[in-house]
């Protein structure tokens, strides 16, 4: 009997991200995952003496002298200020993608795995701004109605920086499993962009102010499809695309 092929659970989600956040007034770019230093960390605010180097295991790749040096990307997040130098706001992105940690794999960790990194920069974008922004995704994604918390967090390339939670999606904050039974569950990292990365990009902070977040898609993924291993999603067995 033959065999209907089956899109990854990680393609549907990712499809799923860009269609909400499309109807959401963003646009989605790509880029590369082999990265400058430049953009992975320094124009983030991450210079070579930042402790917060520290946070990433990072996949350090031989080059030419005469090149600079690079690395395997380990956020999206260094696909900010590449668009920002050479994009005048006011402009609203998404980039999915891959990204490289030097960790050991278990089953929550993965050496690669997916990210999706936003940003938003305008004239009037506020710390309200953000939490619509992020009650609207969340509803449009899971399809249903997501109230959405801020907790105080630290991130360089953001200030203030806010960790994300959501109202859980399976028990609506009743409490269950997947929520650990506390109704909510933290599902990314945020903040309004910091003024020396907007500076480094030639963005005025004076006159212009964003916010930009990012999370685990595989994470979302997870928790959305009843995965508890995210090697499940990578190890090529066809019984799990099958499910999709």
């Amino acid at each position: 009997m033959e065999q209907k092929g089956h899109l990854h659970p990680l393609s549907i989600l990712i499809n799923d991200i860009t269609q909400v956040g499309v109807s959401l007034g963003f646009d989605v770019i790509d880029g590369p995952e082999l990265e400058e230093e430049k953009y992975n960390f320094d124009m983030l605010n991450i210079p070579s003496w930042h402790p917060a180097r520290d946070m990433w295991d990072t996949f350090w790749v031989k080059t030419l002298a005469d090149k600079g040096r690079r690395v395997m990307r380990t956020h999206t997040s260094s696909v900010q200020p590449r668009y920002m130098e050479s994009h005048t706001p006011p402009f609203a992105v998404l980039v999915p993608g891959k990204v490289f940690r030097y960790e050991p794999t278990d089953a929550t960790h993965e050496a690669q795995f997916h990210q999706i990194e936003g940003f938003m920069v305008g004239k009037d974008v506020s710390v309200a701004t953000m939490k619509s922004f992020f009650a609207k995704f969340f509803s449009g994604l899971f399809k249903k109605e997501i109230k959405v918390r801020m907790r105080p967090s630290y991130f360089p390339f953001v200030e203030p920086g806010v960790e994300i939670d959501m109202s859980c999606f399976k028990c609506e904050g009743s409490g269950c499993g997947t929520c650990k039974f506390g109704g909510w569950i933290e599902i990314m990292g945020a903040g309004m962009i910091h003024p020396k990365v907007l500076e480094v990009c030639g963005i005025n902070p004076q006159e212009w102010q964003g916010f930009a977040f990012g999370g685990g898609i595989d994470r979302i993924a997870m928790m959305k499809y009843g995965i508890d291993d995210v090697r499940l999603l990578y190890n090529g067995d066809v019984r799990v695309s099958a499910q999709f």
